[in-house]
């Protein structure tokens, strides 16, 4: 098996009311960034889904901790606080600092809302570029999280289309014959991962392709086989 990941230049600012599946197959149309192949998978950073669907807020640029409101505003649930950091539960279920609320990468004045259905969002944009080049792809919607117990920042998968987001290796044999009792691959959040590696934070490369993960992969899915519900979580 062999996976290659390149970012997409060229994608330019996006603003309010834009279709990013229109300005992705338009980037991605010719080299270095395509075209696309049937089985390949976009890579999407939600910073510009949310500002293409109009997910901005402002805020008081004077004041750090302004965005703090919005964030209660957008959680179902606080899990903990220390000092200024509080961890939420989202009403999609994601567990995450802040709701997941950003100002990076965003104008000053401003920050950005997770999108409302990042698994509708995805399919958008699938759509779009199946309609325009008849190629099948999947899409994954990434964002950055922190995880417990380990340092450093990672992309996850907050929505997902065309793409499995888990992998069940359950009932099958690993390398020495052994039957796997437990194995769950999420591999919408290592595409993601793989994906980050070549798009970077600040380099303002929001797209990326994936070309070479399994075609079984390929399916209909949702973030509803990612997000634990709360009667298997051992932790609330």
């Amino acid at each position: 098996m062999k996976i290659t990941a390149w970012g997409v230049s060229g994608i330019g600012e996006i603003v309010p009311g834009q279709q990013l599946g229109d300005i992705i197959f338009e980037a991605c149309s010719t080299e270095p960034n395509g075209p696309l192949q049937d089985n390949d998978v976009l890579v999407v950073t939600q910073k510009i889904v949310s500002k293409a669907e109009g997910r901005l807020v402002e805020i008081d640029p004077t004041d750090p901790l302004s965005h703090k409101v919005l964030v209660e505003q957008e959680a179902v649930r606080i899990v903990r606080r220390r000092g200024d950091l509080i961890i939420t539960e989202t009403k999609h279920g994601f567990v995450c600092a802040n709701s997941g609320i950003d100002l990076s990468n965003v104008e000053r004045g401003y920050a950005a809302l997770l999108p409302i259905d990042s698994d509708r969002s995805a399919r958008r944009i699938r759509d779009i570029i199946l309609a325009k080049s008849g190629v099948n792809v999947g899409v994954i919607i990434s964002d950055t999280f922190g995880r417990p117990w380990r340092k450093g920042l990672t992309d996850v998968a907050i929505g997902v289309a065309g793409i499995a987001a888990v992998v069940d290796l359950r009932g099958t044999e690993d390398a020495l014959g052994r039957m796997m009792q437990v194995t769950e691959v999420c591999v919408a959040d290592e595409l993601a991962c793989a994906a980050e590696l070549v798009m970077g934070k600040s380099t303002g490369i929001p797209v990326a392709v994936i070309r070479g993960a399994e075609p079984e992969w390929f399916r209909d899915s949702s973030m509803n086989e990612i997000v634990r519900p709360a009667q298997e979580d051992l932790f609330r």
